[in-house]
């Protein structure tokens, strides 16, 4: 019922139809375009299966996915075709599936459908999707992804964990990505779970989540931001973090959390506060800031609380989340030797920007026209072969990687969140911190590279045990649009046996080279 209560409120927005619950692991998802108005305005957005915000996607660990996207859009201010990337999950063996356009395929044209089909055996926790296309995701294409663990070792701590409990928070701009500024200067609106207030819509619907009081609840908190970080919090209560994009930790106990785009938290809520109403925060770092109206906020109801806005005031947070703070809950080896630099091949990754791209050791990544891993299958090998020329580093296979990150402010917009595909890694060294920590760091997937004030140099370390070419890219999309990304092309004579594709994929390149400019 809770789950429910909280989703009839989507009915107030412009186009919904078909049911709301969660689809998987089989699945049909129709892209199509349609008016929405999830903060009040109405415009031209991205919808799936008919829905927005889109539908969340669950299975269970061990799973095989078959999601068949379906294209039917047909606003080419969005694009025509698009590309869906299932962030956080592995693809080992399907790295085709993967998603990235021009990395790991050709974008699927508007009137057709691609299977994207996977299976996750040995992962569960909180991802995500969203288009791999120019700046597509910003449209609207995203939405959770939930992957249960029957046997989860933290079962024990909470008693409630399913579609009601999913928190997405995301950026929501009046105008079309391709239309705005390149650099837009803030969203409009905060949505969480698919509503929120924008400056001239003060009256619109909030999200409103349910409990009961007694009940421990897992939230799963998912940034499915373009741009901004979000620091997020509820009044009055704290939070134990049990989870770090797919990574089970040590629980953590915090009262703030400081999420950046394309990061995952699950966290415990103890529901054992008096019956009322209390505000759910997610202020972004820049743009429209701030809670007055009741913008960037949703509502904490127990279950016996009238229907009304909070009065709840925020207290100053005493204990934020540091990520050095966070721990796997099962010891995973560290790659390498526990010395800076102590791996089979180090990289240094210097940021630059030139008023219009991003740079990454004096290389913008510019989307080929053949993918890269087509061109790994077609028989290309050496950096000197792969393009985009300066953008794609071999990785050799079974050995240990170190990637150092300094912030510099040559790379304005900072902080960059940063997001390995194919992997998780170790953040041996994190941003706010000048310890190298080769014991027990986190593991995770997106990482925030700090700012230049701190002289951060984030450092993180993964082993290639993964063949296929992976993206490494800052997650504001905007930044990403303008080349701030380059690809490890991993263990590559390894890659075509290793990852048999359908023909389905071999496919999408004819087909979408064929569209003119105006379809794309």
């Amino acid at each position: 019922m809770v789950g429910l209560q909280r989703f009839g409120l989507f009915v107030t927005l412009a186009l919904v139809s078909g049911t709301l619950g969660a689809v998987g692991p089989r699945a049909d998802l129709v892209i199509a375009n349609g008016p929405v108005s999830p903060d009040g305005f109405t415009r031209e957005a991205i919808t799936v299966n008919g829905a927005f915000p889109n539908p969340l996607i669950v299975g269970k660990k061990g799973d095989r996915f078959r999601l068949n996207v379906v294209d039917n859009l047909t606003n080419h201010t969005m694009l025509k075709s698009t590309s869906i990337h299932w962030h956080g999950f592995f693809q080992a063996g399907t790295n085709w599936a993967d998603g990235p356009a021009f990395v790991n395929q050709c974008p699927i044209a508007s009137g057709h459908s691609f299977l994207y089909d996977f299976r996750v055996p040995d992962q569960a926790g909180t991802f995500w999707y969203h288009s791999h296309l120019s700046t597509q995701y910003c449209d609207g294409l995203r939405g959770p992804f939930v992957v249960y663990d029957p046997k989860d070792p933290h079962a024990s701590r909470y008693d409630v964990d399913d579609e009601s409990t999913v928190i997405t928070l995301a950026d929501w701009y009046h105008t079309a990505a391709r239309l705005g500024p390149r650099f837009p200067l803030g969203a409009d609106s905060t949505l969480i779970n698919g509503l929120g207030r924008s400056s001239s819509t003060p009256t619109a619907p909030l999200a409103v989540i349910n409990v009961q009081r007694g009940i421990r609840y897992r939230f799963r908190l998912v940034s499915l931001s373009c741009d901004p970080n979000h620091v997020f919090s509820i009044d009055g209560h704290n939070m134990t973090i049990i989870e770090v994009d797919g990574v089970n930790s040590k629980p953590l106990t915090v009262d703030s959390i400081q999420i950046f785009a394309a990061q995952r938290y699950s966290f415990v809520l103890n529901a054992n506060q008096p019956v009322g109403n209390y505000w759910i925060r997610a202020n972004p770092n820049f743009g429209t800031t701030g809670f007055a109206g009741g913008i960037n906020s949703a509502i904490l109801r127990y279950k016996g609380a009238p229907a009304i806005e909070p009065t709840t005031t925020q207290t100053p947070s005493v204990n934020p989340l540091v990520e050095t703070n966070l721990h796997p809950l099962t010891r995973t080896p560290v790659p390498g030797r526990p010395t800076p630099g102590g791996v089979d091949k180090a990289i240094n990754l210097a940021f630059n920007f030139n008023g219009s791209n991003f740079f990454i050791n004096d290389a913008t990544f510019t989307p080929p026209s053949v993918p890269v891993l087509l061109q790994i299958l077609s028989g290309a090998q050496t950096a000197q072969d792969l393009l985009p020329p300066g953008s794609v580093y071999p990785l050799p296979g079974h050995s240990s990687i170190e990637l150092t990150l300094p912030a510099t402010a040559m790379a304005p917009g900072a902080p960059h969140p940063f997001h390995l595909h194919g992997h998780v890694f170790a953040v041996v060294r994190s941003a706010g911190s000048t310890e190298y920590n080769y014991n027990d760091p986190i593991f995770r997937d997106v990482v925030n590279t700090g700012t230049p004030a701190a002289n951060d140099n984030v450092t993180i370390r993964f082993r290639t045990d993964n063949p296929g070419p992976w993206f490494l890219h800052c997650h504001i999309d905007f930044h990403l649009e303008a080349g701030f990304a380059v690809v490890f092309a991993e263990d590559v004579p390894r890659v075509a046996l290793a990852n048999p594709v359908p023909k389905a994929w071999s496919d999408l390149c004819p087909i979408y080279d064929r569209l003119p400019e105006d379809e794309q």
